[in-house]
């Protein structure tokens, strides 16, 4: 498959303390057990998928991801792992009220594009990074950005923007009987996301809405029928740096 024309919702990341858990979950709230994913060496993080292509998102999957204890990071020291993994406060949230949906990821057709749009209008998205993990039916390749902070920005609801190589996970994902109807954004500075989805090119993709918290919902279709999957997102300092 070649790389995408459109932006697109690429993926949901739910957050699980560790991957046993992660499909418990799954089973128990979504009905189906995860696909097999894998490891991901650059940042000591591995992960199960589902498929949740639709009509309205025919390339879409949700990713549960933890920490892998057996696994060593190579980013720098000083790092820290995508969508705030290490935040103290979040593990922390996660270990209390079980895995959670915190972030989603688009796709782009360019990649550095999206981030010099996003640095013209003052939004440090952190800057395109090789990744890779090896599959079964061969190695998955593709450029995602990630902050030396790990931030996700604006709680969570500002995706992480990813580019891939020839080949998508949904390529080789077994339909699960799980569909991603919408994704809802909700934050107090709609405005200010909504600016910054826009330049990345997401325009057609996220509709941010104003209310008194930050909140992502997603609506799914399932096994056991119409389930809404929403987060439980920490308030930050900040919308964005």
């Amino acid at each position: 498959m070649t790389a995408i024309a459109t932006a697109c919702i690429d993926h949901l990341v739910v957050l699980a303390r560790d991957l046993a858990t992660g499909v418990a979950w799954c089973e128990r709230t979504l009905g189906v057990t995860p696909a097999g994913g894998g490891e991901h060496p650059l940042m000591g993080t591995h992960n199960r998928l589902i498929n949740i292509s639709s009509a309205a998102h025919p390339r879409s999957y949700l990713e549960i991801i933890a920490i892998n204890p057996q696994g060593t990071k190579s980013i720098p020291a000083t790092d820290r792992r995508w969508f705030d993994m290490d935040d103290a406060a979040l593990q922390q949230q996660v270990a209390e009220h079980g895995p959670q949906l915190i972030h989603w990821v688009g796709s782009v057709p360019d990649v550095a594009a999206s981030l010099a749009a996003l640095a013209a209008l003052g939004v440090d998205r952190g800057r395109a990074i090789a990744a890779s993990r090896p599959t079964p039916q061969g190695l998955l390749q593709w450029q995602i950005t990630v902050r030396a902070d790990g931030q996700r920005l604006w709680d969570g609801c500002l995706p992480t923007l990813i580019q891939w190589g020839a080949v998508h996970p949904c390529d080789h994902l077994p339909e699960s009987g799980v569909q991603l109807q919408s994704l809802q954004l909700q934050h107090p500075d709609a405005q200010g996301l909504r600016a910054a989805c826009n330049a990345a090119g997401l325009h057609a993709v996220a509709a941010p809405t104003e209310g008194p918290v930050p909140l992502l919902q997603a609506q799914l279709l399932t096994p056991r029928g119409a389930l809404a999957l929403q987060s439980r997102l920490l308030p930050s300092t900040a919308s964005q740096e």
